[in-house]
């Protein structure tokens, strides 16, 4: 029998119409993903993005992703949170296109499941690299890269 591929939920509480569409958010994540997990994409307006990180992280602003992995040992079970009208104030401030940083957030996210991390410098520049050559894979531009 062939090995499962991830199973990715995409959840769309955020009317925000720049979303891209349920297959690519799917194959961002899956490209960051081992077979057999269980992933909720779920994307969130502000309100609701302020809500969970004040209730899980104690800081009372919306984030641009949120992880919360379940259950232990087994297969990766989680959701990745990533709030809408952020993403897309950060992509108009650092000036990079919207789609690309959608894409960069959504393997971030995954990529906080697998238990990666940026927490120190080391810790950084691991998650970074992986970070750089899933997007460059995809097709996407170096999210660190000096502009």
């Amino acid at each position: 029998m062939p090995a499962r591929g991830p199973a990715i939920a995409i959840q769309r509480a955020s009317r925000a119409a720049h979303i891209p569409g349920d297959a690519t958010l799917r194959r961002w994540a899956r490209a960051a993903l081992p077979g057999g997990a269980e992933v909720t994409v779920r994307y969130v307006a502000e309100t609701e993005g302020r809500n969970l990180n004040r209730t899980y992280r104690g800081k009372d602003y919306a984030t641009n992703v949120l992880t919360f992995t379940y259950g232990t040992g087994g297969a990766l079970a989680g959701d990745v949170v990533i709030c809408a009208p952020v993403v897309a104030r950060e992509a108009r401030e650092q000036k990079k296109r919207l789609v690309a940083h959608y894409a960069h957030l959504t393997i971030h996210g995954v990529l906080h499941l697998l238990g990666l991390d940026h927490e120190n410098p080391r810790e950084a520049d691991a998650m970074e690299l992986i970070e750089r050559d899933l997007l460059a894979e995809l097709g996407y531009a170096d999210p660190y890269a000096e502009r």
